[in-house]
């Protein structure tokens, strides 16, 4: 890893780890963000995380970087390969139709809501049929996925039994890992692996970054966030609006408990409580496009129309472009993502007498 007051001239290469967030085709956006990066081609990936959709871009953006390794390709080559992965990818989500927090629904999602409120995926879905899979395996030949070393892939899904996340990565990288880490309970089955039940990585990590922090040697992590941390909350809202906010926060949850936890490391390391040499002080970084998919709405996961798509992407593409022209200078040097610490409310203006 390039060392800070290298990665600090202009012309040198940034290496980086990628936390990819969740959030059925809203990670549409995610994948505009990765095209603009690998576009730019100052940035090499060294690590990727994700949950759900993102877990879905990190598998399709090292499939395609180790596909292009394998075809002879180098450099912007190899990047220019990897996006036309993606590409594809999207547009084959796109051919499917309806699409939720990384999977398809087999029904138009106002019948599903209705439905999962009473009858579970067992009884809707018997067979457990599930196009995306058919996707996933038609665009990545898993078996290159897995003993690939272009980019380290780390698949987060939440274990039924243990309540616990459980994070895939190398060897046990495979289709059923992405579909366990986009399995949402009351539309899908769980996934079983090794004889063991998962739902989406999403409860547990959405994404994970403790895995970049101890298997990568890049201390960089630009956080691709795609579910809005703040939403403005008024009385009065309706039972289907409530349920939108309790999932944001259930999704980002663990999310920001990873990131206050790296906060505290990095003010012990600046306070020399802690030994440099055993800690990472991990830079995060983010692309927030919660703000940018406010005015879609959570219901708007479920949609997957090509048209849709496109603008999700073509909105991530302008977030990268943006970051990178405010925040490309920080990488390797400092943190660029503001506090998430508990925040405390504002004291009410005191009136004058």
């Amino acid at each position: 890893m390039p060392e800070a007051s290298e990665a600090a001239t202009p012309d040198a290469a940034r290496v980086v780890n990628l936390a990819l967030q969740g959030g059925g085709s809203h990670g549409a956006f995610t994948w505009g963000v990765l095209d603009a990066l690998l576009e730019d081609g100052r940035i090499d990936f060294e690590g990727a995380s994700g949950a759900s959709a993102g877990a879905m871009n990190a598998a399709v953006l090292a499939h395609g970087l180790a596909r292009a390794q394998a075809d002879g390709l180098r450099g912007h080559d190899k990047k220019e390969a990897a996006r036309l992965a993606l590409s594809r990818f999207w547009g084959g989500v796109g051919l499917m139709g309806g699409f939720m927090a990384g999977v398809p629904l087999p029904a138009a999602q106002a019948i599903g809501n209705w439905f999962s409120q009473w009858l579970s995926p067992y009884q809707t879905n018997p067979l457990g049929l599930n196009p995306l899979r058919n996707l996933l395996e038609r665009e990545i030949d898993f078996e290159l996925l897995a003993r690939q070393r272009q980019l380290k892939v780390f698949v987060a899904a939440t274990n039924v039994r243990t309540g616990r996340g459980e994070v895939f990565s190398g060897k046990r990288l495979s289709c059923s890992a992405l579909m366990a880490s986009a399995c949402l309970p009351t539309l899908f089955q769980a996934v079983e692996i090794d004889g063991e039940y998962y739902w989406d990585g999403g409860y547990s990590g959405n994404p994970a970054i403790y895995p970049l922090i101890y298997e990568t040697a890049s201390a960089d992590v630009i956080l691709v966030q795609i579910n809005p941390i703040e939403t403005p909350f008024k009385p009065g809202v309706s039972a289907g609006e409530i349920m939108e906010r309790v999932n944001e926060i259930t999704f980002n949850a663990p999310l920001l408990a990873e990131m206050r936890a790296i906060e505290f490391v990095s003010r012990l390391l600046a306070e020399g409580k802690l030994d440099d040499d055993r800690y990472k002080d991990v830079r995060l970084h983010r692309v927030d496009g919660g703000a940018a998919l406010a005015e879609f709405g959570a219901t708007s996961k479920a949609r997957a129309d090509t048209s849709f798509l496109r603008r999700l992407f073509d909105l991530g593409r302008t977030a990268g472009q943006d970051w990178l022209a405010q925040h490309f200078k920080d990488l390797g040097v400092r943190a660029s993502v503001e506090k998430v610490g508990h925040t405390q409310g504002k004291p009410k203006p005191v009136a004058e007498p």
